[in-house]
């Protein structure tokens, strides 16, 4: 049985035209309300004696962190930035400290692995004309209260490469996503300018191999969203999220998918993984 493709025309020239695509009310009430009690679990039992690796946008301390490239085939914890204090002790619970989780949920938790391979989610990218899509990545992403970091400008295809480029990244707001608690925002039809800069994987850590592009923020726009809105990306969409200053956090499951008919992973990324990932399906 074929899968059903379920983007209508006035979606799909809305997403080609700007490069972005919100799907409202994708996952309902109950989807969402198991992925949640899910994480708070999984946070329950993740003992944190002797990890501390911190994800930041900013500077990429981590892509020199061994903890942070095994966690490409692992369910990894990753601290806020500003989550320890002087003294190297948490300033909160872990619950409030964690930037992240990833980047296996999809394929090794049953309760991400089962949204991860939906059909509506196969149906997306069979509307996208995907021909053996897989999950390379996925991130359970918190955005704390008052310390949850920002996420710089950036394009997906410059740390997730494939020849030729096949990335598309899947936003699912898990609560209600704000100006306020650090929504997403985006550059419209920027992804029709190309890739600017690629994350190089090497002996050393990473290094991109272009300086980073000046953007001007009133080219951007605010992406507010409802818990279980969906949010598609191009993979060479210019987005970021700021710093969440607020009492409020903003937690979304987020994927990306790339193509494997045809299109070579880079041995360059820093994601590697020893064993090729699941497709959605095979068409």
């Amino acid at each position: 049985m074929g899968i059903e493709s379920n983007l209508t025309p006035d979606q799909l020239e809305f997403f080609n035209s700007n490069g972005y695509l919100v799907m409202e009310s994708f996952s309902n009430e109950e989807e969402v309300k198991e992925m949640r009690d899910h994480m708070a679990e999984l946070l329950q039992g993740f003992d944190f004696d002797g990890v501390s690796s911190v994800f930041s946008t900013k500077d990429h301390r981590q892509v020199k962190d061994d903890y942070f490239y095994k966690s490409a085939e692992n369910i990894s914890f990753f601290f806020e930035e500003k989550a320890f204090g002087e003294d190297g002790s948490l300033k909160q619970p872990k619950e409030l400290s964690i930037n992240k989780v990833g980047h296996a949920l999809h394929e090794l938790d049953p309760v991400f692995k089962k949204f991860s391979f939906s059909e509506n989610i196969k149906g997306l990218f069979s509307s996208l004309n995907y021909k053996r899509p897989a999950v390379i990545q996925s991130m359970y992403i918190f955005k704390q209260p008052g310390i949850g970091g920002e996420v710089v400008p950036h394009q997906d295809n410059s740390f997730l490469h494939t020849v030729p480029t096949s990335c598309t990244g899947l936003w699912l707001a898990l609560e209600n996503a704000t100006v306020q608690n650090g929504c997403l925002w985006a550059i419209p039809e920027s992804h029709k300018k190309g890739l600017r800069r690629r994350m190089l994987r090497t002996e050393n850590g990473s290094r991109f191999d272009n300086p980073s592009p000046i953007y001007e923020q009133n080219e951007f726009v605010p992406l507010e969203v409802k818990s279980g809105d969906l949010v598609v990306i191009h993979g060479d969409l210019v987005h970021q999220s700021f710093e969440n200053l607020s009492c409020k956090s903003r937690h979304a499951l987020s994927l990306h998918v790339v193509e494997t008919d045809g299109c070579v992973w880079s041995k360059e990324n820093w994601l590697q993984r020893e064993k090729g990932p699941e497709p959605l399906y095979a068409s």
